[in-house]
């Protein structure tokens, strides 16, 4: 009996498949054995922690809509929460502490924010660069990816709005004589006018340090591992003035509110005019900054672990 061409393409497509299933099944079952060994150490090795990261992102895919949108909303909450620690921790420093130290101070607490996005439970757009892992490893489908950022990056926007909103409403800024509103002001204006290739650049080490945050975050055991383990890449990224979108997110808008709302009385105790915060420029900045976190988080660490901890490896003879 004759076979044909097709046929035999067939064959192979199925033996292919065939082969791609096993593999994928042997990897699932040492993935299995790895949680097991690992699960009794006091914290989880950096082979661990990519296993770890790749789970987290496959269930992030299985959350609902409205679960996504809410989780991101609290996150772009915490995030602007841990600017708003920042600003009032370096308000009033100018002239009076070293320009380093008080970035340094500033970094340590806006840490916080992150804290609460680990600890208490959100979803982050930055960090979430990190489910590229479960992407190369055909865990989970690049549609599937694009769904969660696209809802975090949405719901963190509302979340970091609706925060600079609330803040502003309170009259918070207006403390210390204008002092905390004033370097709200600093923070927008310099973030807002921002050359764009720079924000590019800045955005990329932004979220290389905020995913190692969550990376050594996932290592933790306890709260207070976690805790210790974040605090000293979030405060470096702060400290080192790079962009994160979600913080920008709030920081500008808060500047803007005050810029076009402010009473007269805060304009006199502060002894300055309105800065320049172009709208425009920012909204750019904002899209450049994001893409870079992606490169940042998604590449220069999601990738880069992948390919030292969780690429297929042919065996060695």
């Amino acid at each position: 009996m004759e076979v044909s061409k097709a046929d035999l393409k067939q064959a192979k497509v199925a033996d292919h498949g065939e082969a791609n299933d096993a593999a994928r099944y042997e990897r699932a079952q040492l993935d299995k054995e790895l949680r097991v060994s690992y699960a009794a150490l006091p914290t989880l090795p950096p082979d661990g922690v990519a296993l770890l990261a790749e789970d987290v992102g496959v269930k992030k895919t299985q959350y609902d809509t409205v679960t996504i949108l809410v989780l991101a909303i609290l996150g772009g909450a915490f995030i602007s929460i841990g600017g708003l620690f920042a600003t009032v921790a370096q308000a009033g420093s100018a002239g009076m502490v070293a320009f380093g130290l008080a970035k340094v101070v500033g970094g340590f607490v806006f840490a916080t924010g992150l804290i609460l996005v680990v600890v208490a439970g959100a979803q982050l757009f930055t960090s979430d660069a990190l489910m590229v892992m479960a992407w190369s490893s055909g865990r989970i489908t690049g549609r599937a990816m694009m769904r969660v950022w696209v809802l975090v990056w949405l719901g963190n926007l509302v979340g970091a709005l609706g925060t600079a909103l609330i803040v502003f409403l309170s009259g918070q800024y207006m403390q210390g004589h204008g002092a905390v509103g004033e370097m709200a002001l600093y923070y927008a204006s310099s973030k807002a006018t921002l050359p764009s290739d720079q924000a590019f650049f800045m955005g990329i080490m932004c979220n290389v340090l905020v995913c190692l945050g969550a990376w050594v975050g996932y290592a933790g055991r306890t709260v207070a591992d976690k805790v210790l383990a974040i605090v000293f890449p979030i405060g470096a990224f702060v400290a080192a003035g790079f962009e994160h979108c979600v913080a920008n997110m709030y920081f500008v808008p808060l500047g803007l509110f005050i810029k076009w709302w402010a009473p007269e009385k805060f304009w006199i105790d502060i002894k300055q005019a309105a800065p320049e915060i172009p709208v425009d420029h920012f909204i750019q900045n904002l899209g450049v900054v994001t893409l870079g976190n992606v490169v940042g988080g998604g590449i220069c660490i999601g990738l880069m672990y992948w390919i030292a901890y969780r690429r297929p490896k042919q065996e060695q003879h």
